[in-house]
């Protein structure tokens, strides 16, 4: 995501995938799909941000199951732009949800948690500063 672009409320800002070896998965979707490849350091291990082939614009992350991506499952994960991060968290457990981590920080951007909603299926929600 660019950093000078906040997706609006309800929209769906970024996916990521976290797996055991985010190197190999990288590669897969950059040569799948064409996808272009970033690195950024996590200290001593690198996780990478996918932009588009034509554009460049960032739009997705591949993530090592490392760090404060420890325990989530390997699947594409969505993160659902939300105006109150506290007042959806609060909503989704009322409502039938569960949370499935504590709110995160994400630096220079916002905050997030992770939830599952009454079916099973699990999101996070993402709130930008």
């Amino acid at each position: 995501m660019s950093e000078n672009t906040k997706p609006e409320v309800g929209t769906i800002g970024w996916f990521d995938l976290t797996v055991e070896n985010a190197d190999a998965v990288k590669d897969f979707y950059a040569s799948v799909v064409g996808w272009k490849v970033d690195e950024i350091s996590m200290g001593d291990y690198s996780d990478y941000v996918m932009k588009l082939p034509v554009s460049g614009t960032p739009f997705s992350g591949v993530c090592h199951q490392r760090g404060g991506n420890k325990g989530i499952p390997p699947y594409w994960m969505m993160y659902i732009t939300v105006a109150n991060l506290e007042r959806s968290r609060d909503f989704c457990v009322a409502n039938g949800g569960k949370l499935l981590s504590d709110v995160k920080d994400y630096p220079g951007q916002g905050k997030f948690c992770f939830i599952e909603d009454p079916a099973g299926a699990p999101c996070a929600l993402f709130e930008y500063i």
